[in-house]
């Protein structure tokens, strides 16, 4: 059985499908997947059960990527494709049966909605592959024989989406002395944008662990699996660490909780206040997240 599945170019979209990856998966054990994403999400599936193949759809002028994506399928029969992005080329494929996600943003989860594609209530939760080669590189950088390691995120594709820099300071003071053997992890993304983002909270806190810029996403999923709690703006990083299981309390100011709050075993979100999808993040307080990210830590680890 060959199976299609077209998702997201974003990150934290396609982590989000990997849910109904997994699922289809436990259905279909002996499937054959290609899996077709943007560049940024790619890495994601190197580890998927049955992957036959990633397809990178680069963006092209004119749609053209589509036409690219249609031109790599069209050779084969597929028993199954499923595309989350609403397009018409699954119709243009020899295909058993196709699923299509309406295209465009609408009220409710993105998880709900996916779920709703396959008819699963409650959807199933995003996950992350792991290989034994990820795991040890994570193990060599994040420690276990010491106290907590908080994750720190302080970036995203947007600016208007980050908590300001100067307050990660302050709110390590305050959990390490709530928790004096915690220690500090800083997780970014590759290039220098991303760097440049976490430069202050890295020089801010000098014994922070640097978790950032030079890992593939498999070990960077790997890497969160050993943190203790993530606390980062809403971004692709954030649905990895509440996919790889970490607590994860996502900062949440224009963008919408409702529609992208982190999913995973023990996930919850915190936004500044004022109407949702136009409060400025500069609004949520020190204080709210230092009470949420203690509460959070607290019960994970009693």
């Amino acid at each position: 059985m060959r199976i299609l599945f077209i998702t997201a170019t974003r990150l934290g979209d396609a982590v989000l499908s990997t849910g109904l990856l997994a699922h289809l998966i436990r259905t279909y054990p002996n499937a054959r997947f290609t899996i077709a994403c943007g560049p940024v999400a790619a890495g994601l599936f190197e580890n998927l059960p049955g992957l036959e193949r990633v397809i990178v759809m680069t963006k092209r002028t004119h749609d053209r990527h589509w036409l690219d994506l249609w031109k790599a399928c069209v050779g084969q029969k597929w028993d199954l494709a499923i595309d989350l992005r609403g397009s018409a080329t699954t119709f243009f494929l020899r295909t058993r049966k196709r699923l299509i996600m309406r295209g465009g943003r609408r009220p409710g989860l993105r998880l709900n909605h996916l779920g709703q594609l396959l008819r699963l209530s409650p959807p199933p939760m995003p996950t992350v592959w792991l290989s034994e080669a990820d795991k040890t590189l994570a193990s060599q950088i994040i420690p276990s024989d010491a106290g907590p390691i908080i994750a720190l995120g302080p970036t995203a594709n947007w600016t208007g989406k980050i908590w300001p820099t100067d307050r990660y300071l302050p709110l390590w003071a305050e959990l390490s002395r709530q928790f004096p053997t915690a220690r500090p992890a800083i997780f970014y993304g590759p290039g220098e944008q991303e760097r440049a983002l976490a430069l202050p909270v890295l020089r801010a806190l000098p014994n922070a662990i640097d978790a950032g810029g030079r890992f593939s996403l498999t070990q960077v999923a790997a890497m969160l699996a050993r943190c203790s709690l993530f606390i980062g703006n809403d971004s692709g990083l954030m649905h990895l660490a509440a996919a790889a299981g970490t607590p994860t309390l996502g900062l949440f100011g224009p963008s919408r909780a409702s529609e992208y709050a982190p999913s995973g075993r023990c996930a919850t979100w915190v936004a500044a206040p004022g109407l949702e999808g136009e409060a400025p993040i500069a609004g949520l307080s020190l204080n709210v997240v230092v009470q949420a990210a203690s509460t959070l830590l607290a019960e994970t680890q009693s």
